[in-house]
Formats: C-alpha cells, sequence, structure tokens
C-alpha cells in the first residue's frame, strides 16, 4: 500500500511543475506589453496634476448656535458652531467614561445628559445627534 500511495503521488508532482512554466511564459508576455502605457500614463497624471485646493467648510455648520439650559450644563453657555458642540460632548463622554465598553457606539447617559436625551439611560451615537440638535437654536 505504501508503494502505491507513493506511486500515486509521483504522477501528480510531475502533471502540476508542468502546467506552470508554461502559465508563467503567458503571464510574462501580457504584463510585459501593458507596463509600458502605464508608465506613460503615470507621467501624464504627474504633470497634470493641479496643486489641491482647500476645502472650505459649510456655513450651516459654522454658524454659532445657543445651546438650550440642559445641554448648557455639559458644553457651556456660549454659542457654538455644530462640530464645536459635538466635540465637546464627546470630551464629556470620554472624560466621564459613559461610553459603553461592549458596544462603543452606545452611550450610557449620566444625570446631566440623560436630561439632553430626552430621559434616555442609553442612546446610540447616531442618535446623539438627532437629540442634541434639538437643544441648539
Amino acid at each position: 500500500m505504501a508503494t502505491a500511495k507513493q506511486a500515486a503521488k509521483k504522477p501528480a508532482a510531475k502533471k502540476a511543475p508542468a502546467k506552470k512554466p508554461a502559465a508563467k511564459k503567458a503571464a510574462a508576455t501580457k504584463p510585459a506589453a501593458k507596463k509600458a502605457p502605464a508608465k506613460k500614463v503615470a507621467a501624464a497624471k504627474t504633470t497634470a496634476t493641479k496643486p489641491a485646493a482647500k476645502r472650505k467648510p459649510n456655513a450651516a455648520f459654522m454658524k454659532p448656535m445657543t445651546p438650550s439650559a440642559l445641554l448648557s450644563a455639559v458644553v457651556g453657555a456660549l454659542p457654538l458652531p455644530r462640530t464645536e458642540v459635538t466635540k465637546k460632548i464627546w470630551a464629556y463622554i470620554k472624560k466621564n467614561n459613559l461610553q459603553n465598553a461592549i458596544n462603543k457606539r452606545m452611550i450610557d447617559a449620566d444625570e446631566k445628559l440623560r436630561a439632553v436625551f430626552g430621559g434616555k439611560k442609553q442612546v446610540s451615537m447616531f442618535e446623539m445627534t438627532k437629540l442634541v440638535s434639538n437643544h441648539l437654536k
């Protein structure tokens, strides 16, 4: 039986190398033809690229908004853009370790945030932005 297994393995080993060199030759000829045009395209792209213009922020996000009394307990009473309000809320969440340890998308509200979240004990990070926008004027 041992000789039968060895005999069966030997023909399979001989067939596999015979196919691989043929595939390598075909693959080697095709990329060589494709590489030359690719270099020309790359050279054309480098000369045609323009310096990137600085991105302008959306005016709606940058407009200072006054937080409600409940939200001002978390972010402060001064008018802030929505982006800054979100940053301050996340800073508060991280500082007080209110992000759920198992599911990082969920925020466990303390007393201040529970008032902002409409009495909910836990909200998702996506729902949070909706609830916070209700407290901005």
